[in-house]
């Protein structure tokens, strides 16, 4: 992709979902042009960016063409598809159905439920800052504790999620550690996604995703 097709990706420097697709992005090559919506002063409600995606959701990856595509991990699948090197999904079935299946634990089980609407629903009903936090932490804590074993007695486990390589559920699990970091998620029980962690903030793909490192950070 050349200089002057380089995708616009809307996103927030905080969004999980951001930083997973912002890592898968880096890994790949693929470069962008950074978009910021600030999703505290609801930026991405404004009727410019509705018009572009209806669901007011980040991250959007908007091509040369005008063509708009949402959700990370289908972004992630066409990255996959169309930017094949290096890989997110292995080359066997097993493998990537794997690999998915650690993925969805992440993107479908823990961040619905603690994504900034909720989360901002639940204070609408009349919780505080303690009451969501306890609720955000219930939510990792209930599948952490499985991905943990999972990751733990798989020998399909190696320096990352599957394997010495990083994959699509690497992203989902690297962005998911910094949101636990915000909301003080204590993570000592899960030695083996910690590890893994770790290993992935030694990529310098992935540390460029990292929320402190992009445009629109704040304190």
């Amino acid at each position: 992709m050349s200089e002057l097709s380089k995708p616009l990706l809307h996103n927030y420097f905080r969004s999980s979902t951001s930083i997973r697709l912002r890592a898968a992005l880096n890994y790949k090559g693929v470069a962008y042009e950074y978009v910021a919506h600030n999703l505290r002063t609801h930026e991405n409600t404004k009727p410019d960016y509705l018009a572009k995606n209806p669901a007011g959701l980040v991250p959007a990856l908007e091509l040369a063409d005008g063509t708009v595509l949402t959700q990370s991990l289908a972004i992630i699948e066409w990255l996959e598809e169309t930017h094949p090197n290096p890989p997110l999904l292995p080359a066997d079935p097993l493998g990537r159905a794997r690999v998915r299946s650690l993925a969805y634990m992440i993107a479908c089980e823990i961040h619905p439920l603690n994504n900034l609407r909720v989360l901002d629903q639940i204070r609408a009903y009349g919780q505080d800052d303690e009451g969501v936090t306890a609720w955000f932490q219930q939510w990792v804590h209930t599948t952490f504790i499985p991905l943990e074993q999972l990751l733990a007695t798989s020998p399909a486990t190696g320096r990352y999620c599957h394997g010495d390589t990083p994959s699509m559920a690497d992203a989902c699990l690297f962005a998911q550690m910094f949101n636990n970091q915000r909301f003080k998620v204590d993570t000592a029980a899960y030695p083996t996604i910690e590890r893994i962690f770790a290993a992935l903030n030694q990529l310098e793909a992935f540390k460029q995703a990292v929320p402190a490192n992009q445009p629109d950070a704040i304190t």
